[in-house]
């Protein structure tokens, strides 16, 4: 039989281990959401100049491969509905199963995007067990970057469904804005997940939207030489590991067994409660420190499996019970959840020991925090004293450089190739990483979304934006902050069409960059599709925001748009509320209600200019809101001169 004679049918899921010549993108393959009622694009590659056809719900649709070996084939706009199944074939064929057509959203930005249901388990433990809709499903991009050109597809991935052996892979605030929209609207939702912890703004932007940029041009350009990348990780990685090999071979904690019960420590100095130790305590916080403390366990509880809750700790942690080795985790932001197996524990006094290694600044256990051990339905409280000791004092240790976070590199990687796929509407939740310059951050979001609309050839794709939540120790005097100016660029982005966002000031957690809470995130984030995807103009999707300042007399008069209903959500006099003359010193004012206005003034201030409400990092007891209970954004703002 003749070669060109054989007919080979190719499943996606195996596309990648068969040397095939037809073949589609990662994105397409069993499983997916297509999006309703708009045309659909199917693309791939094959042989040049044969003939291709597509079959799909009883139509078929041909075209002819280009010269280049691309193609392409339209299909019409296709209500809500499925399952389907959609054959591809030239010489060779391509069969995709299991495909829905519903509504898809792309769920961008930085690690409160990325983070998943696993990660939130703790506040959802109830909630997760319950879920089980495969009607909900995601596609996870993996991590890439790349600085010469845009891709033409992913890495491989595939899309899973939300039922009980996927759902905690799950980005959090994506299945919930999906549970929302999928409840309410009874139709499939698919999850693009194109997230990148830390990530800033400038490595979203195509490198045709990042040329208003200079400085981060003239870097993206400097990274178009791969040698350089290869010398930058190079060096990095030589310094990380000359800096580790040194902390471990200066420790004495390693030659002389503290992980050990026989080891004495005596001469340890005592950390009365987890968390920061006192300044003065240590003086060189950098490098290698040892914690130990002694803990009971009763006949009943020995010798059984358990789990241990050890908070958060800034930087890396190796964790021993009794010598024994339980678990290590390299970096300070996710939580410390260790399993500990049978028969480490004994009847009576068991010897917990954590060796900390921090690179720079700061150090130790993060206060507020749970720090327990759970054995069959016991909790041993692990706050309270610990000794600890400095093993190895290091010189911090350089910052290394992030090449993935650079300009234009996760576009061209993760954005750039799924442009191609019709999509509803894109929700955002990024920032954290740019509040050290909150002004070029408006300017590259206002970028970053008109790049992207221009992409997808969609001038008024929704684009709905996750406030930065409060955040780092709570204020309740006046201050500056970097993360309130870029809560206000932010705010201002609503001024670009078809934009909204989810104000989220009261559901961060002081000691955590990655606040649990993301279900009522997700849920914010629909009421705004709702209003603005999905027609539902009369719903109030989001709290007051601010609209004008007008000035009365010593007094400050604001105005605000869906102020229905305008409240103290906690019944408490309004608080978080500065006023500042010219000089834009800033003292705290009284505020009140007055029918859909809230009027500010402050005995020091006879001449009032500026007013900010929730202005800072972790403003304490923000409780303006409207009558569907929606807080307040975050603002600063200036009266006209007279």
């Amino acid at each position: 039989m003749k070669r060109f004679a054989i007919i080979i049918l190719i499943t996606v899921s195996n596309l990648s281990r068969v040397d095939a010549q037809l073949r589609v993108p990662s994105l397409i393959s069993d499983g997916m959401i297509l999006q309703r009622n708009t045309p659909l694009r199917i693309w791939g590659w094959g042989v040049p100049h044969e003939y291709l056809s597509l079959h799909f719900k009883e139509r078929t649709y041909s075209t002819l491969i280009n010269k280049q070996g691309k193609w392409e084939i339209q299909i019409p706009p296709q209500p809500a509905g499925g399952p389907y199944a959609m054959l591809i074939e030239s010489r060779k064929k391509i069969e995709i199963n299991d495909i829905y057509i519903g509504e898809v959203w792309l769920a961008s930005g930085q690690s409160n995007m990325e983070l998943t249901l696993e990660r939130a388990r703790p506040l959802y433990a109830e909630l997760i067990p319950c879920i089980n809709n495969p009607l909900i499903r995601q596609f996870e991009v993996k991590d890439d970057y790349n600085f010469n050109q845009p891709q033409q597809d992913l890495a491989p991935g595939r899309w899973i469904k939300a039922t009980h052996e996927s759902i905690l892979k799950f980005t959090a605030v994506g299945y919930f804005f999906a549970a929302e929209i999928n409840e309410k609207y009874k139709i499939p939702i698919g999850i693009i997940n194109a997230a990148v912890g830390g990530s800033p703004a400038e490595a979203w932007l195509s490198e045709e939207a990042i040329r208003k940029f200079e400085d981060h041009y003239n870097e993206l350009v400097r990274l178009k030489d791969s040698s350089v990348i290869r010398s930058i990780e190079k060096n990095d990685a030589l310094t990380r590991s000359k800096w580790y090999d040194s902390v471990d071979k200066l420790d004495p904690g390693l030659k002389e067994g503290w992980k050990f019960n026989t080891y004495n420590d005596d001469e340890w100095e005592v950390l009365p409660n987890v968390g920061f130790w006192p300044g003065d305590s240590l003086i060189a916080r950098d490098g290698s420190i040892w914690f130990r403390k002694w803990i009971e366990i009763s006949p009943g509880l020995a010798g059984q499996k358990a789990e241990l809750d050890l908070g958060r700790i800034i930087d890396a942690d190796s964790v021993f019970i009794n010598g024994q080795f339980i678990g290590n985790t390299s970096y300070q932001y996710p939580p410390r959840r260790y399993k500990v197996a049978m028969d480490v524990l004994r009847e009576g006094r068991n010897l917990l020991t954590i060796r900390v290694i921090n690179e720079k600044g700061r150090a130790g256990f993060v206060r507020d925090k749970p720090y327990e051990l759970r054995i069959a339905g016991t909790s041993i409280d692990l706050s309270g004293e610990w000794k600890h000791r400095m093993g190895a004092p290091m010189r911090p240790m350089p910052e290394p450089t992030f090449i993935r976070w650079k300009p234009a590199g996760l576009f061209n990687a993760m954005i750039a190739p799924l442009t191609r796929y019709a999509i509803k509407g894109i929700l955002w939740y990024q920032g954290e990483s740019n509040t050290d310059d909150a002004k070029e951050y408006g300017k590259l979001m206002r970028e970053l979304i008109i790049d992207w609309r221009k992409k997808w050839k969609q001038k008024d794709l929704p684009f709905l934006v996750v406030q930065l939540p409060n955040y780092m120790q709570p204020t309740t005097e006046p201050v500056e902050s970097g993360w309130a100016e870029l809560r206000m660029e932010q705010l201002k982005l609503l001024n670009v069409p078809s934009t909204g966002m989810a104000v989220t000031i009261d559901l961060g957690e002081w000691n955590d960059i990655h606040p649990l809470e993301k279900k009522e995130v997700g849920r914010r984030l629909s009421l705004l599709a709702r209003k603005m995807a999905y027609g539902e103009k009369q719903l109030v999707a989001s709290g007051p925001l601010f609209k004008s300042v007008e000035k009365e007399m010593n007094k400050l008069r604001i105005h605000f748009s869906n102020s229905s209903g305008l409240k103290s959500l906690d019944g408490q006099q309004l608080k978080q509320f500065t006023i500042a003359g010219a000089d834009r010193k800033f003292v705290m004012a009284h505020a009140k209600i007055e029918r859909e206005t809230v009027v500010v003034w402050a005995d020091e201030v006879a001449n009032p200019v500026w007013v900010r409400y929730a202005w800072a990092d972790n403003p304490s007891g923000t409780n303006l809101g409207n009558g569907e209970g929606l807080v307040a954004s975050p603002f600063e703002g200036k009266a006209p001169n007279n």
